[in-house]
């Protein structure tokens, strides 16, 4: 008789969530895998904006010009990419 009133429980616990572990749970239902999509946006922003440094420096040195402006704006590409990919998660957030 014991054990019954224990899986009652078990059931109810279960099943009754804070409010504010339910929102979390939906927000990551509706959209999975939100902050890692950050994160991986601003490492490869990151990574671009490096590489567009490295490149016009070595068009600043005079480096291998031919090769280096379609690789910088490559770099550039990248970057603003990743900037636009950040802001539209951002405003697909606030939205809600």
């Amino acid at each position: 008789m014991n054990n019954n009133f224990k899986n009652e429980d078990k059931k109810t616990n279960k099943n009754n969530l804070n409010a504010e572990k339910y929102a979390y749970l939906k927000a990551e239902a509706e959209a999975p895998y939100k902050g890692f999509r950050k994160f991986i946006y601003f490492g490869i922003g990151a990574s671009g904006a490096i590489g567009a440094f490295i490149f016009s420096i070595q068009l600043i040195a005079g480096k291998n010009v031919a090769n280096n402006i379609p690789n910088l704006l490559i770099q550039i590409t990248v970057v603003a990419l990743m900037i636009f990919l950040f802001r539209w998660e951002e405003r697909a957030n606030n939205k809600k």
